[in-house]
């Protein structure tokens, strides 16, 4: 029999669990987490970066495999927040790329390759590994061109800052420790507050 007290237990217990499940992010057919709001594309980097361009915005390629722990924090937990995901969406293109799929991807040098090849070619051993291509296409390989690279996952502070080092060009005018190190507590208070940042 359903007692009064095992009744508000539940309903308690639901009232905790449901915010967590509902913004746990679907898997798709190759069992990696996903967004609606992440760009399907045709893998031809220089048309994706054109295309973005046009939107005022960049490209990431986010790197990522089944089963990977980081990759659904990433995802459950990073991109969760409305703070992280709002800035994300308002500067950049995301496109998920298989570390060992095999849909082909044309690297800026124009040279095509299955996911899991580019990955080798790009040296791409932990997952996730984000790219941040160059605002504008050039002819080398991204491995060469890109603007910043994340390997792993950073605390969600940290990971909101890289975004920013990159929307702001701040690799032009130094490292990344040091743009981290200068803002990462107004970004972690921003992210506790649910603050929108610019």
């Amino acid at each position: 029999m359903l007692s009064r007290r095992t009744l508000l237990r539940s309903t308690i217990a639901a009232g905790i669990l449901m915010p967590a499940l509902a913004r746990a992010a679907r898997l798709n057919d190759d069992g990696l987490h996903v967004q609606d709001w992440w760009l399907e594309s045709f893998l031809d980097l220089k048309q994706d970066i054109e295309d973005a361009a046009a939107k005022g915005k960049r490209v990431v390629l986010s790197f990522e495999q089944r089963g990977c722990i980081y990759c659904a924090e990433m995802h459950e937990k990073h991109l969760a927040s409305p703070v992280i995901s709002g800035y994300i969406r308002k500067h950049f293109e995301m496109i998920q790329v298989n570390l060992f799929g095999g849909r082909e991807i044309t690297d800026l040098d124009g040279k095509a390759l299955p996911e899991k090849d580019m990955a080798r070619k790009w040296a791409v051993t932990t997952a996730p590994t984000l790219f941040f291509l160059p605002p504008a296409p050039g002819s080398t390989s991204v491995k060469d061109a890109a603007s910043a690279r994340m390997r792993g996952l950073l605390p969600p502070p940290a990971f909101l800052a890289m975004f920013r080092f990159v929307a702001e060009k701040a690799y032009e005018k130094g490292e990344f420790p040091a743009y981290a190190r200068q803002h990462e507590a107004e970004l972690a208070k921003a992210i506790a507050a649910g603050t929108p940042i610019n």
